[in-house]
């Protein structure tokens, strides 16, 4: 998806079309940008830049909260057109996936016609626009997408795969970063071409093992297949505070509202989970963890956020220490079995769990913030 957080910004507000929308938060918080429109990117915006920094540059632009819970929702109808045309569908995030449709060319047409398709019903069912990449392999398939944006179509075939990559810059190539890209500077190499022409062995004097996966990415290879949703090891949420918190009065209905977000998160995907983590991270820097493992799986709000105060009350670092960020996670994940809960739940375990169903819907039905647990308000 191109642009795809400030993208549904700008097609659920038309006054913003055309401006500089920058999604992340006030620039006086210490947050990061999550997204920025086309507008933005021209005054050198981008992702994951301090919100503090975007306003710098862009003193004009737009800056707005996520709406996670609204992308989420346009990423799940995105995710059906998919759907329409392979089961092979494998997420990377809300907005970027690789399909595998070798056994779909019979019903919908060529690779290219298949893009065509797709372009077409994401516009017609969401507004919003989507870029594609089409090739042998899934490092080619994600090259071409980025290179085809905004609103672009892609295709790189077996022929063409090595013309075509020799012309680029060797940052190109997934595991090239600042470091890597600097050292192979030096040794004359600044084009995939260049690094093709290096032998191997010598390459792994300078870059170490990479060199052998760089080598492969070089000569258009790429034998991973496309495995849809991989399986979800945990569920967290967790948030920097703008001004360091230094009272556990503070700190205890914020490890509440984040419990309350995992646990409904793990309710929605039919999972219980039996390991809780705080996540503490202070104002020079260091990150601290605490966990603590249940006896039993659960997926009731009030166990998961008593186990995470427990965690905070006990944790023998943050006593007198100024706190910048908190967080929350469930780990140990497994499908929720009805019928042990029916079996084996006392009447509090069951009206616990009516009363998170009922929250859970009224909030899908009316709005996060149309019921709150008065400890939060």
């Amino acid at each position: 998806m191109d642009a795809f957080y400030a993208s549904v910004e700008q097609r659920d507000n038309p006054e913003l079309r055309g401006k500089p929308v920058i999604v992340g938060g006030s620039p006086e918080s210490r947050g990061v940008v999550s997204a920025a429109s086309y507008e933005a990117r021209e005054f050198g915006v981008h992702s994951a830049m301090p919100t503090a920094h975007a306003k710098r540059r862009c003193p004009h632009g737009i800056f707005l909260p996520v709406r996670m819970e609204k992308y989420q929702e346009v990423s799940q109808q995105i995710r059906r057109v998919f759907e329409q045309f392979t089961p092979l569908v494998e997420p990377l995030s809300l907005d970027e996936a690789f399909m595998d449709v070798t056994g779909s060319l019979r019903l919908f047409g060529s690779p290219r016609e298949i893009a065509q398709k797709i372009k077409q019903q994401v516009k017609e069912q969401t507004d919003l626009i989507v870029s594609t990449g089409i090739a042998p392999n899934k490092f080619l398939a994600k090259l071409a997408s980025d290179l085809s944006k905004p609103d672009g179509l892609l295709e790189i075939t077996e022929a063409e795969k090595l013309e075509f990559l020799g012309k680029l810059e060797v940052n190109r190539l997934w595991g090239v970063g600042k470091k890597t890209a600097k050292v192979l500077e030096e040794f004359g190499i600044r084009t995939v071409e260049q690094l093709r022409r290096v032998p191997v062995e010598i390459l792994k004097r300078r870059i170490g093992i990479v060199a052998e996966h760089l080598a492969q990415l070089a000569n258009g290879e790429d034998s991973r297949h496309v495995v849809p949703d991989h399986e979800a090891k945990s569920i967290g949420s967790e948030c920097t505070f703008a001004n360091d918190i230094t009272s556990m009065e503070q700190l205890e209905p914020v490890s509440l509202a984040h419990s309350e977000d995992v646990s409904a998160r793990l309710r929605s995907c039919g999972l219980t989970a039996k390991t809780v983590t705080l996540k503490v991270k202070f104002a020079d820097f260091t990150l601290t963890t605490r966990s603590s493992t249940l006896d039993t799986a659960t997926d009731r709000t009030d166990v998961i956020a008593a186990t995470a105060e427990e965690l905070l009350h006990n944790h023998n670092q943050i006593a007198g220490r100024s706190v910048r960020l908190l967080g929350v996670s469930i780990s140990q994940l497994s499908p929720r079995g009805e019928r042990q809960l029916s079996l084996f739940d006392s009447k509090e375990d069951t009206r616990r769990r009516e009363l998170d169903r009922a929250v859970d819907q009224i909030r899908k039905q009316m709005g996060h913030d149309k019921i709150k647990r008065g400890r939060l308000l």
